[in-house]
């Protein structure tokens, strides 16, 4: 591993139920446990997935055209069993359009195969997911 290789955010409590994550760059996003609004951890993790692959895809295609629609519904079922909590059954599906013309049919034509690539190969996120990498927690502080 390299310090080019590290990603890194802080989660940060700001009230009941409300949090805000930084990351090194300074941006920032709040999120909630959805009981007074806004996004929740579960929903975040859904737009990763979309955005991830939104990303790799558009890279691909707007080199031939810009699309006049450009959208990712992402969804599954989150469950509860004897293991815990958990999502299933994730769904990505992308509805892309592009003008007529040459620009447009290549882009449509390339479309699919960006779409699997970024699956298959590209998308952090989601090939995480399927990895089943390892989430180590612990207590660094506790006062």
């Amino acid at each position: 591993m390299t310090a080019d290789s590290l990603r890194s955010v802080t989660v940060e409590r700001t009230g009941p139920g409300t949090f805000t994550a930084t990351n090194s760059r300074g941006d920032t996003i709040a999120f909630a446990t959805g009981s007074g609004g806004g996004f929740t951890p579960v929903e975040l993790f859904l737009a990763a997935i979309g955005g991830c692959s939104a990303a790799d895809v558009d890279v691909a295609t707007t080199r031939h055209a810009e699309p006049g629609a450009f959208s990712v519904a992402v969804h599954g079922h989150k469950v509860e069993d004897a293991g815990g909590n958990r999502m299933t059954d994730l769904e990505a599906a992308f509805t892309v359009r592009f003008p007529a013309g040459e620009g447009g049919d290549r882009a449509r034509a390339i479309l699919p195969r960006a779409v699997k690539t970024s699956h298959d190969k590209l998308c952090t996120v989601s090939r995480t997911v399927e990895a089943g990498t390892p989430v180590t927690v612990k207590v660094l502080d506790t006062d």
